[in-house]
């Protein structure tokens, strides 16, 4: 099903939202959010320790992108180009049209609807770009904001595995929310 590509790049907005590409110049931002320990307690993956890390990660989401494996924005609000956030297609399976949507936020903006906002964005990338099925959200169980991200958005708890992933010398689960297009 392959026909779509993510380049050149596509900016997605709605009426206070602009979400655009992720550049270097966004390193202090990525730091921010990918070297927290509180942002990323429901993330199995390593912080970033330095910003050349981050810098690594950013050069990673541009290589996913030109071989057109995942697409990831950076979330800002109208009028200012600070990256506040990050939403994007992961785990695209194009055979089976389906995609996962995975975001963050810095902390300073959560509780005011840009989360939901930006994933509603997504669903409609995903539904009408992409030409996706099914998208997924995966969780950690204990993520109770996210959940409601999700469900704000229509999608419904499909499966809670248990043990399904490895990290950091620990099993973790995971809960899985798909929404498929109407």
């Amino acid at each position: 099903m392959e026909n779509f590509s993510f380049l050149p790049f596509q900016n997605v907005e709605s009426d206070r939202l602009l979400l655009r590409q992720i550049i270097a110049a966004d390193v202090n931002e990525i730091f921010a959010l990918r070297s927290n320990a509180d942002i990323m307690k429901y993330i199995p993956r390593p912080l970033c320790n330095t910003k050349d890390e981050a810098l690594a990660y950013i050069k990673i989401l541009q290589d996913n992108l030109e071989k057109n494996e995942a697409c990831n924005w950076a979330i800002t609000l109208k009028g200012n180009t600070k990256l506040i956030g990050i939403i994007g297609h992961y785990r695209i399976r194009w055979e089976h049209y389906r995609s996962e949507i995975g975001y963050m936020l810095l902390p300073e903006y959560y509780a005011k609807g840009i989360a939901t906002e930006a994933v509603k964005m997504m669903v409609d990338f995903g539904f009408n770009q992409m030409n996706m099925h099914s998208l997924e959200g995966i969780i950690a169980p204990e993520n109770i904001a996210s959940a409601r991200v999700l469900e704000k958005n229509n999608f419904v708890k499909e499966a809670h595995l248990i043990e399904n992933e490895f990290f950091d010398g620990r099993f973790l689960d995971t809960v899985i929310y798909s929404l498929r297009k109407q």
